[in-house]
């Protein structure tokens, strides 16, 4: 049913994003599908990396931690952003399409207030998205 899985990660939230990790393995092992872990980085120097080559080296290494724990093909996708906190939506979106993904598995936070207001990212990529979209609660 899945070929191709996308799944967003903060590398500096990996703790907050451990359900999403588990159901991405789960359907990766149970449908023979390739995960791709999809991150998201500015040109400028962050805590994860003087610069996207760097940070992309965290993020495959992230990925082949995560294909030999769940015994499946796994590979990065670094997307860059001028601002990742305001393109995050638009970028990852993006990067459904460039990755040629046909599920995307993302974490969410339990819905509050200004989900009224300002739709969850994983709210927006749901509604938008050309794939299927899992949102997991967190």
């Amino acid at each position: 049913m899945f070929s191709r899985i996308m799944v967003p990660v903060d590398l500096a939230h990996l703790a907050d994003l451990a359900k999403a990790l588990k159901c991405a393995g789960d359907l990766a092992r149970h449908y023979g599908a390739k995960l791709v872990f999809v991150g998201v980085t500015a040109q400028t120097p962050g805590a994860l990396g003087h610069n996207p080559a760097e940070y992309e080296q965290k993020l495959a290494a992230f990925a082949a931690e995560q294909a030999k724990a769940n015994g499946v093909e796994a590979g990065e996708y670094t997307a860059i952003s001028h601002d990742p906190t305001i393109d995050l939506d638009e970028t990852l979106l993006k990067a459904a399409s460039e990755t040629g993904a046909d599920l995307v598995v993302m974490q969410s936070h339990l819905p509050n207030l200004t989900d009224y207001l300002w739709p969850s990212n994983g709210g927006k990529v749901a509604a938008h998205a050309a794939c299927s979209v899992m949102v997991i609660r967190g």
